[in-house]
């Protein structure tokens, strides 16, 4: 079993920045692959950065030059940095991870408002 917490949602002016930081805790060793996802009200949730089970790093078209996605493995920690936000960045942040048993798990969620 692996358990994600999310952290650093909240309100943002539009061009400003924020971190998530998503913390793992339980089977790390069988981690395989992790990420970011969003919903946005009325939305499918959607893939936002995540790293694959080979190593790379997938990022969706909208959020490329944007946000970064990196981690501490010391720390359990997968972080999102996100730059120049804007207005249709608003949604509820998802941490995903899944293990080599290709078994997904969710944390419940960060939110972030983009607004003036």
């Amino acid at each position: 079993q692996v358990q994600l917490v999310e952290s650093g949602g909240g309100l943002v002016q539009p061009g400003g920045s924020l971190r998530l930081s998503c913390a793992a805790s339980g089977s790390i060793a069988s981690i395989n692959a992790v990420g970011w996802y969003r919903q946005a009200p009325g939305k499918e949730r959607e893939l936002v950065a995540a790293f694959t089970s080979g190593g790379s790093t997938n990022y969706a078209d909208s959020v490329k030059g944007r946000f970064t996605i990196s981690s501490d493995n010391v720390r359990n920690t997968v972080y999102l940095q996100m730059n120049s936000l804007k207005p249709e960045d608003t949604a509820v942040y998802y941490c995903n991870a899944e293990d080599v048993t290709h078994m997904d798990y969710w944390g419940k969620g960060t939110l972030v408002t983009v607004s003036s």
